[in-house]
């Protein structure tokens, strides 16, 4: 599903095995686990892998490199889910790289194509220079999106793929340079690392940076 997901449709009642074929030119985390697959061979090539796909589990995988939005509270339509928060699902690379963007306009008229009212964040981690994420928005027009501030908030950033615990998390943004100690969670086992309410916007400009 476009070039972040890797999806293997079950398709035969009673299933509770699938074999995936995983492209080795990228690493790959379990949605659900969040866990990095285990693969071995070389670069560019692909291996296939059995996995487990019983009747609650459809195997869905994270390409390294990738950074998906999402909402997660159950709604009975998406017009509901319009003022959700999101959270952040950061799958590291090979070089501790990863980027994503996420789409913005009001989702219910046709304001994006008639008046250019509409943004685009891009989002952004280099562990490699301490950023764990940053986001920049472009704009459709100088004043579009104007009902954004206060809304389109990100209630968690998760980051799969980091090795080591950092000493501290700091909050940079666009109208303070002042560095902000974000509070963290950081399974050493998993190697999975859990922002909890940092408090921005993904229509406003921010960074997220890591000490150690």
């Amino acid at each position: 599903i476009g070039s972040a997901l890797l999806v293997k449709p079950v398709t035969s009642a009673g299933t509770t095995t699938s074999q995936v074929l995983f492209p080795l030119s990228d690493c790959w985390f379990d949605v659900d686990t969040m866990q990095r697959v285990e693969l071995a061979g070389a670069p560019g090539t692909y291996v296939a892998k059995t996995v487990e796909s019983g009747i609650d589990k459809i195997p869905v995988y994270q390409r390294g490199g990738s950074i998906i939005p999402r909402k997660l509270r159950l709604r009975r339509s998406s017009y509901l889910m319009i003022n959700d928060p999101y959270t952040i699902y950061i799958a590291l690379n090979n070089e501790m790289k990863a980027e994503g963007t996420l789409y913005m306009d009001d989702e219910t008229t046709f304001d994006h194509e008639k008046r250019g009212d509409y943004g685009v964040a891009t989002f952004s981690s280099d562990l490699a220079s301490s950023i764990i994420i940053q986001n920049s928005v472009t704009l459709g027009n100088e004043n579009a999106l104007p009902e954004s501030k206060g809304k389109r908030m990100i209630e968690r950033i998760v980051v799969m793929g980091i090795a080591s615990e950092p000493k501290d998390i700091t909050l940079t943004t666009q109208s303070s340079a002042t560095a902000i100690p974000v509070e963290f969670q950081y399974d050493r086992e998993s190697q999975i690392l859990v922002i909890r309410k940092p408090d921005v916007s993904a229509s406003n400009q921010w960074a997220i940076h890591f000490n150690g």
